[in-house]
């Protein structure tokens, strides 16, 4: 909601809702029902840029493969690399299908950086 009180002219000043012009003389909130006059609205632009980062942070969420903690941290597993043969590999976890089925297994090669995954 503070973000729509900083564009404020778009969106109701109660609730933050952003506002629905009903007619030449003014737009309405279609959930308060406050109004405000359309000449306050009319012909501006709004803009605003949602970045895969700021929707990942509001859903609390992190994508397959990306580093969350320091290789020093990562289990590691005596396996070669597929690219550069490297003898050691750090690797994750994680549940993506049914739970009676297995999980997938991301390696990464802390040599060359390559990414595959198994299962």
């Amino acid at each position: 909601m503070k973000k729509a009180q900083e564009s404020g002219f778009l969106f109701c000043g109660l609730c933050g809702t952003m506002l629905i012009l009903k007619s030449r003389k003014h737009a309405e909130c279609p959930l308060c029902k406050t109004t405000r006059k359309a000449k306050d609205i009319i012909d501006k632009d709004i803009a605003y840029k949602v970045s895969a980062e700021d929707i990942r942070r509001e859903l609390g969420i992190s994508l397959f493969g990306e580093k969350q903690q320091e290789d020093e941290q990562l289990p590691k597993i005596k396996k070669a690399c597929e690219k550069c043969q490297h003898p050691e590999l750090v690797y994750t976890t994680r549940q993506t299908r049914s739970a009676d089925e297995g999980q997938t297994t991301y390696y990464t090669c802390p040599n060359c950086a390559h990414r595959f995954t198994e299962g």
